[in-house]
């Protein structure tokens, strides 16, 4: 069985294909026994680092069909569809945030339906796809109103992954993944991304800002619960998604004090003191717009999973990624 992770190279990619290859088998299809995973290819603008023989490294172009149509055969029996540009940077680059999260999407499910196998095809999308006046809960039947061009960019990959399931082309599904904190690595373009920066540069030693109030919330879900949810959406049967393949993953409601405070309970006043704020009012009004709070009843009776507390997130990020 060979599987495609799209935006591989990524920090979230590169656990997920660690996760599958640790697992060495996967079921794809529905009342069918785990295969073995015989071939990983990992696609993405930059040559992912993990190095595996069952691990096929590629880089090109999520947008171009040609590029796509290499990577997507008839033994492709499943897709996972990490790709995209990121929240500030959609935002800030509308062209670009187009090409890639618009145009990329519909080229690979094009590339999908093309192969004629039907794969499993999992489209991670985001909570930005809320937004405006929302209720103080958001639950299973409130409709997506996005706020920004990368949450409108998502809409519009859930939509394209729910025709192309009902047209048969694909069995998809999309996952509304939470912030995902702590991303290891360095600062990207994502305006979530001071979330991760304020506990991981701290724990290292070194300076960051909050560019937020301390009161603001986010919804948030760490990498080793992602990876768990992923696995989870793509080895799921299509009777358990009904007609609507989009889902809310679980995920916790953290206030910025509070994960201040986990940060200090686990890396001691030294660490909190690494932090200042400073406001930015660009990033506030983007974030503002997005929810901070779910009821995920669906996701849990699906068997998705949510983290137990932010302090268990910073612990097992230290974990993961000791502090240098």
């Amino acid at each position: 069985m060979n599987l495609l992770i799209t935006g591989g190279a990524g920090f979230l990619g590169q656990q997920l294909i660690r996760a599958l290859l640790a697992r060495g088998e996967l079921s794809v299809a529905d009342n069918q026994r785990p295969r073995p995973i015989e071939r990983i290819t990992c696609f993405d603008q930059i040559e992912g680092a993990l190095v595996d023989s069952r691990v096929r490294n590629i880089a090109g172009d999520i947008s171009s069909a040609a590029d796509l149509a290499a990577m997507v055969d008839t033994d492709t029996a499943a897709v996972i569809h990490l790709a995209a540009v990121v929240s500030g940077t959609a935002e800030a680059n509308f062209d670009l945030g187009m090409r890639v999260n618009v145009d990329g999407t519909r080229a690979l499910l094009e590339a999908c339906r093309h192969a004629g196998s039907r794969p499993r095809v999992v489209f991670s999308s985001s909570l930005a796809v809320f937004g405006g006046d929302l209720p103080e809960v958001v639950d299973d039947s409130v409709a997506p109103t996005p706020q920004g061009s990368y949450g409108v960019q998502k809409l519009i990959g859930e939509w394209l992954v729910h025709d192309y399931t009902r047209k048969g082309f694909i069995d998809g599904r999309s996952v509304r993944i939470p912030t995902v904190v702590v991303r290891p690595g360095r600062p990207n373009g994502a305006a979530s991304g001071f979330a991760s920066n304020i506990i991981r540069e701290p724990l290292a030693g070194r300076e960051a800002v909050l560019p937020v109030p301390m009161s603001m919330k986010m919804w948030i879900s760490s990498p080793r619960s992602a990876v768990a949810n992923l696995l989870h959406a793509v080895s799921s049967e299509a009777t358990a998604w009904g007609w609507n393949r989009a889902l809310n993953l679980p995920g916790l409601t953290v206030s910025m004090g509070e994960a201040l405070a986990a940060l200090e309970r686990v890396g001691g006043t030294a660490a909190r003191a690494h932090v200042r704020e400073q406001h930015d009012e660009a990033i506030i009004r983007l974030v503002r717009t997005w929810p901070d709070r779910f009821s995920t009843a669906r996701a849990h009776a699906m068997g998705f999973v949510a983290d137990a507390d932010f302090e268990s997130v910073v612990r097992a990020h230290l974990a993961d990624h000791p502090a240098r």
